[in-house]
């Protein structure tokens, strides 16, 4: 069974309290989520740290621009993988070995500074490691926030971590300033590690149990086939991360051009930009706060089209202003929109996984994100390059909404949530001699009325994406040419092992279909299931 630890609870009051800062109240989020805040302070401290040292060292703008690439690149190539190891793993440590590694980087790029050993290469190459840490922090923490808050408090909690990041997009490079004009680049790493060896400190007294499961770990490449798989059979998910990646397709626009925006605003300049930032970052926390309220009478996709419109209107308004007075709002209202749309898509891709592959789904969530913040990047500032900077950013608005609209439109799923709660109603099979290799294929046999076989196929189709998301390998369904009420559910596994690990992975959701299929079965006798093992013969070897 997927590890776990059981949200605090207090009270059946305050399980149902949904004000903004209800999980505050819970002593081991309030400890883990300023865990985060000073986990993301230094993140934006190496960040600037790191950009403004490779300016003293080369005045090529290309090795100034790959800081960024080699901060974020890793989050995309690593994502799954890291994802995978937060589910197979004991979460906590994981978390754990996250900030001790990225507390050893700093120190190693400390040494570097101190022994006058660094340069361009060697610098990328220690933030690229950095990266790695942030690739690997960003699923775990994902999956571990739901163990512990309630389903109600939920979106709270994942609003609170918005104000976490965007505080410390504030916080982290005004201390970097401070300590680069004061004491030089080499004091910021030490910072850096040092806050995040307090945040393994705090990690290390969490008090949580680990339970192995008694099926042993997933093999990696196994577990990342799986969580592929879960996303691409999950109609919901799939429609959240390309609401997500739209968005943020967009959204960058504003973002990556935002210096350039800057200085063209009367008197615009480098407080200028710094004044925009913090006014986002402030919008950000604000609607953060705000959210609870606003759930109440809105539903999560309205939001997300509201946040999207509302952040089409911010650009728009960036584009065409003139001044600090115009652009302050403007930002105000992007910040606004940004953690609005952001959370609501949060709480819909959180809400849509189960425990077992939530830090998996999560990691493709984080990889979407990443993925269409870069390719907008590009893509904006291309677009800033052929025409003008607030032509680029006035386009991007206006597709951002037109996009949006289309893709909830093509949404069918939209507002259907399905039950993930985990259920033991079925219970594993036993087999006497239990295979130690090979493939297992199973075969279910119905047999309905032919009157309702479209019905039943159509039905089939919903059985078919619940058993690939468990992590089956293939499945079909066959149809008896001499006898057309007699229909065979064929599922083929990995192992014996991947076969019993399907049953662990059983949902309300997978039980409700359940019933609903036997619904179809009209002999008196439960449908007959029949597993084999696929063995290899002689004849293979040739």
């Amino acid at each position: 069974m997927p590890d776990s630890n059981p949200p605090e609870r207090p009270s059946l009051d305050a399980d149902n309290d949904k004000s903004a800062l209800a999980p505050l109240r819970r002593p081991v989020f309030r400890m883990l989520w300023t865990t985060w805040l000073m986990a993301n302070v230094c993140m934006w401290m190496n960040d600037v740290a790191a950009a403004w040292l490779m300016t003293s060292l080369t005045t090529k703008p290309i090795w100034v621009a790959l800081v960024q690439t080699a901060a974020t690149l890793p989050v995309f190539l690593l994502g799954l993988p890291s994802g995978a190891l937060a589910d197979i793993l004991d979460r906590r440590r994981y978390f754990l070995m996250t900030q001790i590694w990225i507390a050893g980087v700093a120190l190693l790029l400390c040494a570097a500074i101190v022994l006058d050993l660094v340069n361009p290469p060697l610098l990328l190459a220690l933030v690229f490691f950095n990266g790695i840490g942030l690739a690997m922090r960003w699923p775990v923490f994902s999956a571990i926030v739901p163990e512990l808050v309630p389903r109600a408090q939920l979106p709270a909690a994942l609003a609170l971590n918005g104000v976490s990041m965007n505080a410390s997009r504030i916080i982290g490079p005004l201390v970097a300033g401070a300590l680069i004009a004061s004491a030089g680049s080499a004091w910021v790493f030490v910072l850096n590690a040092g806050l995040s060896l307090a945040s393994a400190v705090v990690i290390w007294h969490w008090k949580r149990d680990h339970v192995p499961n008694p099926l042993g770990r997933e093999k990696l490449w196994s577990a990342m086939r799986v969580g592929v798989q879960f996303v691409g059979q999950s109609a919901r998910l799939r429609a959240v991360l390309l609401q997500v990646s739209l968005f943020f397709l967009h959204s960058t626009a504003v973002m990556a051009l935002l210096p350039l925006l800057a200085r063209g605003l009367e008197g615009g300049g480098a407080g200028t930009f710094t004044v925009l930032l913090a006014t986002m970052g402030s919008g950000a926390i604000l609607a953060a706060l705000s959210l609870p309220r606003l759930r109440q009478g809105i539903t999560r996709d309205r939001l997300v089209f509201g946040g999207t419109a509302l952040q089409s209107i911010g650009m728009l308004v960036m584009a065409v202003a003139p001044n600090l007075y115009v652009a302050v709002p403007a930002m105000f209202a992007v910040g606004m929109a940004w953690i609005t749309t952001a959370n609501s898509l949060s709480v819909s891709a959180q809400l849509s996984l189960p425990d077992w592959v939530r830090a998996r789904g999560m990691s493709m969530y984080q990889m979407a994100i990443m993925g269409a913040s870069a390719l907008g990047a590009a893509l904006w500032g291309q677009v800033a390059t052929l025409t003008d900077v607030h032509l680029s950013v006035g386009i991007a608005s206006v597709t951002s909404v037109v996009l949006m609209a289309l893709a909830q439109r093509h949404d069918t799923d939209r507002g259907i949530e399905e039950d993930m709660t985990p259920s033991r109603v079925i219970q594993r099979p036993v087999a006497e001699a239990p295979p130690t290799h090979g493939q297992v294929l199973v075969h279910i046999e119905y047999l309905i009325d032919p009157a309702r076989a479209a019905d039943f196929r159509a039905l089939m189709q919903e059985s078919r994406r619940s058993r690939l998301r468990q992590g089956a390998l293939s499945w079909e369904l066959l149809h008896d040419i001499t006898e057309p009420g007699r229909f065979v559910e064929q599922v083929v596994d990995e192992s014996w092992t991947d076969h019993l690990r399907r049953f662990d992975r059983v949902t309300g959701g997978d039980v409700a279909l359940r019933e609903r299929k036997l619904g179809f079965h009209v002999a008196e006798a439960p449908p007959r299931v029949t597993r084999y093992v696929l063995e290899s013969t002689a004849s293979d070897k040739f």
